[in-house]
């Protein structure tokens, strides 16, 4: 039992360090595409896509890991279909071009592991990168945290919302996000035609009045 003013404080200290060590991540309630400020919606097919950018650390903080310290960008990436037929987004293909013409893909969780764990190494590379072993500095949790952050859903069933986060290697690029657009293109509706290509510019992201 703690007693003392010293020992008061270190009990307060002991139980501080335990609670955020016990903090778990919680992926964001998604809200409908169209309410972000950066989206694109396709009235006639009934479907929107969005992108929130966690840039600032006032929402990074969300994640145990420093993203941006590693040159990742986490990316809140969001489907909705307003329609009654279900939505396949099983093959889409997700690419952010920077204003320099820069294409980026989402960077997969073993690359962003091995990325974690060797900050020179680079994950969007051009050449294929040998599968193995992290060794070290990546925890059970953080490993845990990134596969349960990304956005992995195949399909989006009739007027609901799927959410999860891209991650985007950034480094070396500076101010990612000015000029920049994301292109979606891949998600097919219950027939299997293709929907038109969805293109988020992310100046909107960027000029949308700061929520109070």
């Amino acid at each position: 039992m703690c007693s003392g003013y010293a020992l008061l404080v270190l009990c307060f200290v002991a139980g501080l360090a335990v609670s955020i060590a016990a903090k778990n991540f919680v992926k964001p309630v998604a809200q409908p595409a169209r309410t972000y400020a950066a989206h694109d919606d396709h009235p006639q097919e009934k479907v929107s896509v969005a992108a929130d950018p966690y840039d600032m650390p006032d929402k990074s903080n969300i994640f145990s890991v420093d993203f941006r310290e590693h040159g990742l960008l986490p990316i809140f990436f969001i489907v909705t279909n307003d329609g009654d037929q279900p939505v396949s987004i099983a093959n889409i293909e997700v690419k952010l071009v920077t204003a320099n013409r820069s294409k980026l893909t989402p960077t997969s969780p073993d690359d962003i592991y091995r990325h974690l764990a060797n900050p020179q190494a680079r994950t969007n590379s051009p050449f294929p990168i040998p599968r193995k072993k992290v060794k070290g500095t990546i925890s059970k949790k953080e490993m845990d945290e990134i596969e349960s952050a990304q956005f992995a859903a195949k399909a989006v069933e009739p007027h609901t919302t799927q959410s999860g986060f891209l991650f985007f290697d950034v480094g070396g690029i500076s101010a990612p996000l000015a000029g920049a657009h994301i292109y979606v293109t891949g998600a097919t509706d219950a027939k299997g035609s293709e929907l038109m290509y969805f293109e988020i510019p992310m100046e909107k992201y960027l000029s949308a009045p700061s929520k109070p």
